[in-house]
C-alpha cells in the first residue's frame, strides 16, 4: 500500500514555522488594538444575529429597500428590548428594596448564620455590619431615592471621561451595526472574490466550516441560554427567592459558556442567607427549595434541550473543554470564552485531517466554493466590475 502523506520536508517545517509566527504576530496584533477592534466585532456579532431579521423583511415580505428593512429590524430590535425591560423594572424595583429591608433585617438578627462554622460567622457579620443600607431603609420608595442623587451623579457622569468613552463606544456600535447590515451580503459574497485564486479553494473551504460551526454553536447554545434563563426566573419566583428575575437572568446568560453557571454558587448562597432571615423561613427549607430549582431546570437542560437544540455540536471531552475555555479566554476575554469552543472542535477536526490524514473528518475542500459562504435564500448579488485605469 502506497504511503500518501507529504514527507516532511526543510521546506515544509519552514513554511509551517512561518505560518505559527503569522498566527502569533496576529494574536499578539489583536490583543494589541482589541480596544479599537471590540466595537467592530461587536457590531458584527449583532450584523451577524439580525441579519436574518433584514432577510424576512427585505426577501420575504418584499420590503423595497433596504434600508427599511434594516431601520424596521433595529426599531424592532430595539423596542423589543426596550419593552422587556419596562415591564421587569417595577417587579426589579421591588426586589431591590426587598433585599434592602432583608440585609437590614439580617444584620438585627444574625441567628440564621449558627449554621455556619464560627469563622464564617465572624466574617459574615463584619461584611453586613459594615453596609450603611439606612438611607434605602429610610426611602418610602427606591425611586425616590434616585431622584434625590440623580442630578449629583448625572454631573459626575458628564464631567467623567470615561462615561463620554463609553457613549463614543456606543455610537460606534451602532455605526457598524448599520453599515455592515446595509452591505452584509456583498461583504460576505465579495470577501472570496479578493482571495487569489491558488488559495481562494483553502480559504473559502475554512470560512465555511467557520460559518457552519459558528451557525450551530452560537444560535443553539444562545437559544438554550435564554430557555435556561426563563425557567430560573420562573422557578425562582414560585420559592419567592429575592432578586428572582434578576438572577435567574444571570444564570441563563452564564449559559453562554459551559460550566460557567458554577459562578452562580456564590450569589445564590447571598440570597439563600437573606431568604432564610425572613420570619418563618428555616435555611435548611430554603437550600432544600433552591436545589430542587437547580436540578429540575439542569436535568431538563441535559436531557432536552442540549440532545434537541445543540445535539452533537463540538464532541469534545469536558478536560478539553476546560482546557479550551482556558486558553481562548486568557488570549481573548469573554470574547475568546464565547467563541473558545467552536473555534477549538474546527481547530482539532483539522488537525486530525491534515496532520493525521483522517479524510473523514472535513470535506468542505472538495467543494469548489462552498455553499455557507453564499446563503441560498439572498438573490445573487451582482458587484459592478471596476473600470481599468
Amino acid at each position: 500500500m502506497q504511503n500518501t502523506k507529504t514527507p516532511y520536508t526543510f521546506d515544509r517545517v519552514v513554511r509551517l514555522l512561518i505560518g505559527l509566527t503569522i498566527i502569533i504576530i496576529l494574536i499578539l496584533l489583536f490583543r494589541r488594538l482589541s480596544a479599537v477592534l471590540t466595537p467592530f466585532f461587536v457590531g458584527w456579532l449583532l450584523a451577524y444575529l439580525l441579519h436574518p431579521t433584514v432577510k424576512f423583511f427585505q426577501y420575504k415580505l418584499k420590503f423595497k429597500s433596504r434600508i427599511l428593512s434594516v431601520i424596521t429590524t433595529l426599531v424592532l430590535f430595539l423596542g423589543s428590548f426596550t419593552g422587556i425591560i419596562l415591564l421587569i423594572a417595577p417587579k426589579i424595583t421591588r426586589e431591590i428594596s426587598r433585599v434592602s429591608v432583608l440585609i437590614q433585617n439580617f444584620t438585627q438578627n444574625l441567628d440564621i448564620i449558627g449554621v455556619f462554622p464560627l469563622s464564617w460567622q465572624h466574617a459574615l457579620v463584619d461584611f453586613f455590619s459594615n453596609i450603611n443600607f439606612n438611607e434605602l431603609i429610610n426611602n418610602p420608595n427606591i425611586i425616590e431615592m434616585l431622584k434625590k442623587i440623580a442630578p449629583q451623579l448625572w454631573g459626575f457622569l458628564n464631567s467623567s471621561l470615561s462615561f463620554i468613552l463609553s457613549m463614543v463606544v456606543i455610537v460606534i456600535v451602532l455605526l457598524y451595526l448599520v453599515f455592515i447590515l446595509m452591505d452584509y451580503e456583498k461583504i460576505t459574497g465579495g470577501f472570496p472574490k479578493i482571495i487569489p485564486p491558488k488559495y481562494r479553494t483553502l480559504v473559502t473551504g475554512i470560512l465555511s466550516d467557520i460559518e457552519v460551526g459558528m451557525n450551530r454553536y452560537f444560535r443553539g447554545q444562545a437559544l438554550v441560554a435564554l430557555i435556561v434563563g426563563v425557567l430560573f426566573a420562573i422557578g425562582f419566583v414560585i420559592i419567592d427567592l429575592p432578586m428572582a428575575i434578576i438572577f435567574g437572568i444571570f444564570v441563563g446568560i452564564l449559559n453562554l459558556v459551559p460550566y460557567l453557571q458554577t459562578v452562580a454558587i456564590v450569589p445564590g448562597i447571598f440570597l439563600v442567607i437573606l431568604k432564610a432571615s425572613e420570619p418563618g423561613q428555616s435555611f435548611g427549607g430554603v437550600v432544600l427549595a433552591v436545589v430542587i430549582v437547580f436540578v429540575v431546570v439542569q436535568l431538563f437542560q441535559d436531557l432536552f434541550l442540549v440532545p434537541k437544540i445543540m445535539g452533537k455540536v463540538t464532541g469534545l471531552k469536558p478536560a478539553v473543554i476546560l482546557l479550551s475555555l482556558s486558553v481562548w479566554g486568557s488570549l481573548m476575554g469573554i470574547i475568546g470564552m464565547i467563541i473558545a469552543l467552536p473555534l477549538t472542535t474546527l481547530i482539532v477536526s483539522y488537525y486530525k485531517r491534515w496532520v493525521l490524514g483522517d479524510e473523514n473528518m472535513l470535506t468542505s475542500q472538495k467543494q469548489p466554493v462552498p455553499e455557507a459562504v453564499v446563503d441560498k435564500d439572498i438573490p445573487e448579488v451582482i458587484v459592478p466590475k471596476e473600470d481599468k485605469l
